[in-house]
C-alpha cells in the first residue's frame, strides 16, 4: 500500500542526469515483481537499462523524492513513432498520480519531437489499467491483452492433429527470415494486433520485428530449438511460424505464432504450438507463457485447449496525435 506523503515534494528529472546505480533500488524491486507475478527474469532487461544509463543514452524521466528516484519511465523514438519501454514506481510510492506524472512527461517529450505522432506502450505492471485515467485521453486507444501461461508437465501428451500429415515442420532458420516477414504482414492484415504493433502492417516492419525478437532481450533470449516454420509439403510455401524465447532458466515464452491467411483454420497453429511446447519441455522448462489480444477469441480457444489460462490482463495503449 502506498504511504501518505507530500506529492508537491516530488520532482521529475531526465534520466541522463542520473548515475546507473541511482536506479538500483527501483530495478531490483521491479525484477522481484516480474519474477513473482509473471515467472519472468527481468534482470537482462535491467542490465540493458543500466548499460544505457551509464553512457547517458536512455531517454526518459525519473521521479525523485528527497533526491532519491522512486519511479522511472523510458522510451525510444523510431521513424514516426515513440515506444514507451517501461514504467515502474516503488511500491511505497505507487499511485496512479505518480504513474501518470511519468507517463505525461514522456508523452509530452515524444509528441514535441517533429514527425512523431504515435506512441505505443504495453506496460505489464501498470496499476489498475482499466479503471483509471490516463494522460492525453483524447488521443488514446486501449486494447486489453491477456498474459496466459501453461504448465509443461504434460506437453508430451499433446497428440498430432489432422494438419500434421499435411505440413512439413522445420526448426527456425535465418534463411527463411524474408519469407517469415511477408507471412507476418499477410497474417495480420486487418487484424486488431496491427493497430497495436504497426510493424505487423508491412514486410519491412515485420523484418524489424523479427530482428528485435531474435537479437534483443525484451521478450527473453531467443530459443531457436523451440522456434518452428511450417511449409506446404508440395509447393514448399511457408504457411506458419512459431517463435519462442527463454524468460527464465525454466520458463519459456511464445513471442509469435501465426498462420498464413490461406492456412488459417487448418490446424497449422496447433501443430506449431505443440512442437514449441514439447521443445521447451525437453529443454527442462516447467512453464510457458504468451500474450494475446483479449478479443482474439479463436486464438484464446486454441491456447486454452492445450492448457493455457489467463494469469493477468493488461492494456496495450496507443496514442495517435493530431
Amino acid at each position: 500500500m502506498a504511504v501518505l506523503w507530500d506529492a508537491s515534494a516530488a520532482s521529475l528529472v531526465e534520466l541522463h542526469h542520473l548515475r546507473s546505480d541511482q536506479l538500483d533500488a527501483l530495478l531490483d524491486e521491479e525484477t522481484g515483481v516480474w519474477s513473482r507475478l509473471l515467472d519472468w527474469d527481468f534482470s537482462p532487461t535491467a542490465g540493458l537499462i543500466r548499460r544505457f544509463l551509464r553512457v547517458q543514452a536512455l531517454s526518459g524521466y525519473a521521479l525523485l523524492v528527497a533526491n532519491h528516484p522512486v519511479g522511472y519511465i523510458y522510451y525510444v523514438c523510431e521513424s514516426s513513432k515513440g515506444l514507451i519501454g517501461d514504467l515502474y514506481v516503488l511500491r511505497e510510492f505507487a499511485t496512479v498520480e505518480n504513474e501518470n506524472r511519468l507517463l505525461a512527461a514522456a508523452l509530452e517529450a515524444i509528441f514535441s519531437t517533429p514527425q512523431l505522432r504515435r506512441v505505443v506502450a504495453q506496460l505489464m505492471l501498470l496499476a489498475d489499467p482499466f479503471n483509471r485515467p490516463l494522460p492525453r485521453p483524447e488521443w488514446l486507444h486501449c486494447h486489453p491483452r491477456d498474459f496466459m501461461a501453461a504448465g509443461l508437465e504434460h506437453a508430451d501428451q499433446l497428440r498430432p492433429g489432422p494438419a500434421a500429415s499435411r505440413i512439413r515442420v522445420e526448426n527456425w532458420t535465418a534463411r527463411s527470415q524474408e519469407d517469415a516477414a511477408h507471412l507476418i504482414a499477410a497474417a495480420y492484415q486487418g487484424h486488431v494486433d496491427g493497430e497495436v504493433n504497426d510493424q505487423y502492417r508491412s514486410a519491412a516492419g515485420a523484418r524489424r520485428f523479427l530482428m528485435n525478437i531474435i537479437q534483443y532481450p525484451g521478450c527473453g533470449a531467443f530459443f531457436q530449438p523451440g522456434s518452428y516454420l511450417a511449409f506446404h509439403p508440395d509447393n514448399g510455401r511457408l504457411c506458419g511460424l512459431s517463435l519462442s524465447s527463454l524468460v527464465a532458466v525454466d520458463v519459456g515464452h511464445i513471442t509469435q505464432i501465426c498462420a498464413a491467411p490461406w492456412a488459417k483454420g487448418s490446424g497449422v497453429g496447433y501443430e506449431l504450438l505443440r512442437h514449441t511446447m514439447q521443445a521447451l519441455a525437453r529443454h527442462g522448462c516447467r512453464k510457458v507463457s504468451l500474450t494475446v489480444t483479449a478479443t482474439n477469441s479463436n486464438a484464446i480457444r486454441l491456447y486454452e485447449r492445450v492448457g493455457f489460462s489467463t494469469h493477468r490482463r493488461f492494456t496495450a495503449c496507443v496514442w495517435e496525435g493530431s
